[in-house]
């Protein structure tokens, strides 16, 4: 603690506003990493306000801190978790305000606990909150905020189609083939065409994939039955609310509605696509909501790092190593002379006239 006022709040200056890390900082003023977090603390409890901005809609998305910590229970004998690796951070959806806040934990608990502990106005004022597809959110936020509708982000929807469209790849291909597929088979050559967007293919592309699936026969349209599932359901998605569309189309939303489950219920023996139209009347309230709203869960993936962060109490600066000396010829000979025959033989012989020179 033998710091000036002047350089803790420079410390948490550095992280706050400057964008730098914990790590990073301290290497730059010459401090260390428990004194520049509690230098962040102190510089962030002073510039945060109280109470959270007040806004419309909030996102909800958990966060992996690096790996859980377990302690043993000297009475009981048994492990209890001490610090969970998943986080849950709550971010402003519309305002831009960025995080609110961030829970350890991953059920509904934790996130009823958060949202409870905000003021009853703060807590009127959200209408809406998006989530992905994940039944413990939903169940806390119906708990929490009773008068809130649940928003389900559309890229989770995509991706959850593009999962079943993948399983039933790989499952009509065992079928067929009894192995995975293989370069020079056809499902092999259009595997990555079935993931692209309708609209980004080119003719020539479309082409090809209509072929290989024809020539695979019964599979073959099976699997093209789910990848035609995939795009009925973006374009229902499609149908949201954008800066140019003011107003929803309710009419066009249950006609895209209409085609979506009738081309399902055409291929009903199918147990992917089957479990995807399930999926979708399950959470078709949220995605209702996102299509007339338009609000997505972005602010919340903006929120996530580009790796997974390491635990806050692992990060530790650096200790000053001795250089390590240069390896020598001795300890790593060249590739050359260690696969190189011998040149003198295993059995030495004192009267060989080669030896002796």
């Amino acid at each position: 603690m033998r710091t000036t006022t002047v350089l803790r709040e420079a410390a948490g200056a550095a992280v706050c506003d400057g964008g730098r890390t914990v790590v990073r900082a301290g290497r730059d003023l010459g401090l260390s990493w428990p004194i520049v977090q509690r230098c962040l603390e102190e510089y962030a409890a002073k510039a945060l306000p109280e109470t959270p901005p007040e806004t419309s809609a909030i996102g909800i998305d958990e966060t992996r801190r690096g790996k859980p910590v377990w302690k043993q229970n000297p009475d009981t004998g048994k492990w209890e978790l001490v610090a969970d690796a998943w986080h849950i951070g709550f971010v402003d959806a519309v305002g831009g305000s960025g995080l609110f806040g961030q829970v350890e934990g991953r059920n509904a608990r934790s996130v009823a606990a958060w949202l409870t502990s905000q003021p009853a106005t703060w807590r009127e004022k959200v209408r809406y909150v998006a989530i992905d597809l994940c039944s413990t959110f939903r169940a806390a936020i119906h708990r929490a905020l009773p008068h809130a509708a649940v928003i389900v982000d559309c890229f989770h929807i995509v991706q959850l189609t593009q999962r079943h469209l993948a399983d039933l790849r790989r499952r009509l291909t065992w079928k067929q083939h009894g192995r995975r597929a293989r370069k020079g088979d056809g499902i092999y050559t259009v595997r990555k065409l079935l993931r692209r967007n309708k609209e980004d293919l080119t003719e020539e592309q479309l082409a090809l994939l209509n072929g290989e699936l024809d020539h695979m026969g019964t599979y073959g349209r099976q699997i093209r039955a789910g990848w035609q599932a995939k795009e009925l359901l973006r374009d229902l998605l499609h149908l949201a609310i954008t800066r140019t569309r003011v107003s929803p189309d309710h009419s066009a939303i249950s006609a895209a509605r209409c085609r979506f489950h009738a081309h399902i219920a055409d291929y009903a023996h199918l147990p992917e696509l089957r479990v995807l139209a399930e999926t979708v009347e399950q959470w078709w309230d949220g995605m209702e909501t996102y299509l007339i709203t338009g609000i997505t869960n972005a602010a919340s993936e903006r929120q996530q790092p580009p790796h997974q962060a390491r635990s806050p109490e692992r990060l530790r600066l650096q200790e000053p190593r001795e250089p390590t000396p240069p390896l020598t010829l001795r300890d790593h000979p060249p590739e050359a002379a260690r696969d190189a025959p011998p040149l003198i033989s295993k059995t030495r012989n004192t009267n060989s006239s080669t030896n002796r020179a």
